[in-house]
């Protein structure tokens, strides 16, 4: 079912409201995996491993793996798949209509199969699959900006429960890009997941304040658990 857009927050920001996803449907596998694979490792190193889908939903989405090195101790996880199929994105937005998502973690999370059978390990991986295939389960998009709350934490080790969508700063620009065709540009972006307060910021004052909040804490796109909350200041909230 498609999302409509029937309020605003009070920092303007449209709110979606999405109905029951769609039904299940076989994915027809995934069309630019090559494409994005090489496209990973010219700017951001080897990949390591890839978490393959048993069964996938409307679109084949696989998790890439590009592990720390000494000059970049985070390591990268990468989806293919999503990028499959367009976005149903707002005429004459400008937004991309095909996306492929990341989220950074430090280097040592675990990530072997039987530490992934811990959801405090395994979340990130989850949330990334959701995400990817969230747009086209309801009809909808993603771009700059756009958060999607979780209603409760992504696991009990960790106090984000929602995420927003933006430019990771923690790459090479090159790699926000990977241009297919003349119809057909796939554009990369972060995963930063959020704070409840930090949610509560973006909807009441906008982006631009949750931003400014990030840079005031010297806070980027690598995800931290535990890291500084964005929207307190030495005084209380913004």
């Amino acid at each position: 079912m498609s999302s409509e857009i029937d309020e605003k927050s009070a920092g303007g920001s449209d709110i979606l409201h999405h109905g029951e996803p769609a039904g299940f449907e076989p994915a027809q596998g995934e069309v630019c995996i090559e494409q994005i694979s090489d496209h990973i490792e010219e700017h951001l190193g080897p990949i390591s491993s890839v978490y393959h889908e048993m069964l996938s939903d409307t679109v084949h989405i696989d998790v890439h793996v590009v592990p720390a090195t000494e000059e970049f101790p985070y390591l990268h996880l990468i989806t293919s798949g999503m990028s499959d199929l367009p976005m149903q994105v707002p005429p004459d937005s400008g937004a991309p209509r095909y996306m492929e998502l990341m989220i950074t973690l430090p280097g040592d999370w675990p990530l072997d199969h039987t530490d992934l059978e811990d959801e405090r390990h395994y979340w990130p991986i989850r949330l990334l699959k959701w995400l990817a295939r969230f747009p086209h389960k309801h009809a909808t998009w993603l771009g700059r900006g756009h958060t999607i709350p979780n209603q409760e934490p992504f696991a009990d080790n960790v106090a984000f429960d929602a995420v927003i969508i933006l430019p990771s700063v923690v790459v090479p620009e090159e790699f926000r890009e990977l241009v297919i065709d003349a119809d057909k540009t796939i554009t990369f972006m972060a995963v930063v997941p959020l704070y409840p307060e930090e949610l509560a910021l973006k909807l009441e004052k906008g982006t631009d304040a949750l931003i400014d909040g990030f840079i005031d804490k010297e806070i980027n796109d690598i995800c931290l658990p535990g890291r500084p909350n964005a929207a307190t200041k030495r005084s209380g909230l913004f």
